[in-house]
C-alpha cells in the first residue's frame, strides 16, 4: 500500500487499510506562521531520561466536529481536505510516570518543515508545539529528522474499516484487536484507545520501546478500559 503522506491531493478510492489516513489533502500556496510555543508554570520545562515512546494519532473527524469552526482548523476541517486519523506527534517518555518535556528553547520551524508535514500533522501551530516539546527532548535531533521519523512510523500504521465499524457497538477492546489485526506483529495490549468525555472516540496512542518498536504500555500510560463502550463519529457521511 502506498504512503499516506502527500503534500499534493490524495484520491478517495486508496485501500480501506490506508484510508485512515489522509483521504484529500492540498497544501495551501502560503501556509500559517507558527506562534512561538514556550513552557510555563503548568507545563514546565523538564529534562528526564527518555525511557520509552508513544505515537499519538487523532480521529479527524470527531475533532473537527467540535473545532471547525476555530482558525487553527481551518486547513484540517475546511477547503476541500478530508482526514481520517491523523498525526497528533511523537512523545519521548520518562523512565516512570513522567516525561521529559519543554528540554530546550527552539525558534519557529521553518516554513519548508511546516509544508512537508501539514498532510500528516495538518496545523502548523500543532507542528509548532510538537517539536516544542516533544521534539527537543530526543538528543542530537533537528525538526527535519523528528518528523521524518514521527511521520515515517505514522504512514506505516494502517486501520481497520473505521466505517463499517463506527456502525455497530464496539469497546475500546474491540477497536484496539481491529487495529491490531490490520498491523502485522502488533497486539492490543500495545496501544491506549482515548475518548472524549461523551464517549467519543478521540485518540489512540500506540506504546513503543526505544528502538521505536511496538511494546506492551505501561500500566500507568492511561486511556479507557478495554470493556469500556466507544463510539466512532464518522461525519456527515
Amino acid at each position: 500500500m502506498k504512503r499516506m503522506i502527500l503534500t499534493g491531493v490524495v484520491a478517495l478510492s486508496l485501500p480501506v487499510a490506508a484510508q485512515g489516513q489522509a483521504y484529500r489533502c492540498s497544501v495551501p500556496a502560503t501556509v500559517e506562521r507558527p506562534r512561538p510555543d514556550l513552557p510555563s508554570a503548568d507545563q514546565p520545562s523538564r529534562v528526564l531520561p527518555i525511557g520509552s515512546y508513544t505515537l499519538a494519532v487523532t480521529w479527524a473527524p470527531e475533532y473537527c466536529r467540535g473545532h471547525a469552526r476555530q482558525p487553527s482548523a481551518r486547513f484540517q476541517c475546511g477547503g476541500g481536505n478530508r482526514f481520517g486519523f491523523t498525526l497528533h506527534g511523537l512523545w519521548p517518555d520518562g523512565v516512570g510516570k513522567d516525561w521529559p518535556q519543554y528540554c530546550k528553547s527552539t525558534p519557529i520551524l521553518p516554513r519548508a518543515v511546516i509544508r512537508a508535514n501539514m498532510c500528516a500533522t495538518p496545523s502548523a501551530q500543532l507542528l509548532q508545539h510538537e517539536w516544542s516539546k516533544h521534539g527537543t527532548c530526543m538528543p542530537g535531533v533537528r525538526p527535519a529528522a523528528y518528523f521524518q521519523r514521527s511521520t515515517g512510523l505514522y504512514a506505516r500504521l494502517r486501520y481497520p474499516d473505521m466505517d463499517a465499524l463506527s456502525r455497530g457497538a464496539i469497546t475500546a477492546g474491540g477497536l484496539a484487536r481491529a487495529v491490531a489485526a490490520a498491523n502485522p506483529g502488533m497486539s492490543a495490549d500495545m496501544m491506549r484507545i482515548t475518548a472524549n468525555r461523551h464517549g467519543w472516540l478521540d485518540e489512540i496512542w500506540f506504546c513503543l520501546d526505544k528502538q521505536f518498536r511496538y511494546t506492551r504500555c505501561p500500566v500507568h500510560q492511561g486511556g479507557l478500559d478495554p470493556a469500556a463502550s466507544i463510539k466512532i463519529w464518522r461525519g456527515a457521511r
